[in-house]
Formats: structure tokens, sequence, C-alpha cells
């Protein structure tokens, strides 16, 4: 029976075949309602909030699960070595340099780049991320004040 309360992921993982225990649903829950990118630390103090007996490996580890299921997808940051978004299909990611914010975007022109590489080096891609970073609109609002 499915917890409608549950975050997204939850029924990707159940379908996968990992129990859902508390403190991976409070992994899910903090990722569910945040959209910017959260470095493990993050992810682990609001967790607390959520589930007190979480503990970091607990995250480190589900979070590693998670993105070897292709639920979250490790962002680079310039300021943090890696934080951790919610994975779409695309894999497209704008990461603001001032919030740190990461928004996904499609991008429908991305497959006739790769067929071409394909073409020009005999490689099969087997998959992509595409990270653009610069400053989101609010930031560009707050510098121009």
């Amino acid at each position: 029976m499915a917890d409608l309360n549950a975050p997204p992921m939850a029924q990707a993982l159940r379908d996968a075949g990992y129990r859902l225990t508390q403190p991976r649903l409070a992994v899910l829950q903090v990722l569910d309602e945040n959209d910017a990118g959260l470095n493990p630390e993050a992810i682990y103090d609001r967790g607390r909030a959520i589930y007190p007996s979480l503990g970091l490996v607990t995250v480190y580890r589900t979070l590693d699960l998670l993105a070897e299921l292709g639920l979250v997808r490790r962002v680079h940051s310039e300021h943090r070595c890696h934080s951790y978004a919610s994975a779409g299909t695309d894999r497209h990611h704008l990461i603001c340099a001032g919030c740190h914010r990461v928004t996904e975007f499609p991008c429908n022109g991305l497959d006739a780049l790769i067929e071409a590489v394909r073409q020009q080096t005999g490689y099969t891609v087997t998959e992509h991320l595409l990270e653009l970073t610069g400053l989101c609109p609010a930031c560009q609002a707050s510098q121009a004040a």
C-alpha cells in the first residue's frame, strides 16, 4: 500500500527492492522539499529535524544509493565540493553562483550534438550531464540594487 505522504522517490526505491526506513524517508523528504542543491551536511541537519536519530553516515549511504539509481544527481559547485539535487529525466542543471540554487532545465537540442559527437568519435554515449553556472534572477536583482 502506497504512503500518500511519501516523497515521489520513495516508490522508485521500493520498486528497486530497497526498504523505506525512517532515516531514508527523512533524506527523501529533505530532497523533495528543497529545489536547491544541498550538500550532505545540510541534508543531515534538515533531516534531523524530521528524524532526530538520523546519522550522517546514513545520509551519505542514502545519497550514494539514490545517485546509483539515478534519482539524485551530484552537482558541482565552485564554493562547495558537491551537493545533490533531485534528478529528472533531462539531468541538465543551472547553478547560481550567488545563492547556489540548482534548477533543472530541458535541453531539447542536445540530442543532435550527442549524435554528432558519436559520429565523429565512434563513442556510444550512455549518459550525460550538463551544468551551466550563472546568476539566478533573484541574485541579479540583488546585485543591481
